[in-house]
């Protein structure tokens, strides 16, 4: 929907760190417009469960709730994270990919055929990368990718 900067970034800042639920719904109200033919099924990236128990809440799943019951299409939870993973930021993207080699799985079959991913930060799209695959690996024909904000790639610290 925009960069990631003023005031997009403050708002996802309240819903992810300062347990502002209500921006959801909020930014669901300024993301909606922009989807022309949403996708009929909606989904979010998945926090491990350590991660959601401390946290609390997924902020992805929130807003993917929120968009989809704006949009007035589905929502359902359709990956599991089956292992930890260290923070992806700060990571370039090659450390990024390797971060999440193996950590997603499906938690059952899919019979749509197109599907939204809802994530709150795209900036490398690693994460989405590997949802994308198991998502079309399992016969999905299209994924798009709804995101808040996007970052720029940070540059690669291996040079």
């Amino acid at each position: 929907m925009g960069d990631y900067q003023a005031p997009l970034s403050r708002y996802v800042h309240q819903l992810k760190y300062e347990r502002q639920f209500w921006v959801a719904e909020k930014l669901a109200e300024l993301f909606v417009p922009t989807v022309s033919d949403p996708a009929p099924l909606i989904t979010s990236v998945p926090l491990h469960w350590r991660r959601h128990a401390y946290r609390g809440f997924n902020q992805s799943e929130l807003l993917a709730m929120a968009i989809a019951r704006q949009l007035k299409v589905t929502y359902s939870p359709l990956f599991k994270r089956v292992r930890a993973t260290s923070p992806q930021q700060g990571k370039n993207r090659q450390q990024r990919m390797a971060n999440l080699h193996q950590v997603f799985t499906l938690k059952g079959g899919v019979a749509a055929k197109r599907i939204a991913i809802v994530d709150d930060v795209l900036t490398t799209g690693s994460t989405v990368h590997h949802l994308c695959k198991l998502l079309l690996d399992a016969g999905v024909e299209s994924v798009d990718i709804y995101t808040i904000c996007r970052t720029p790639e940070p540059a690669d610290k291996s040079d």
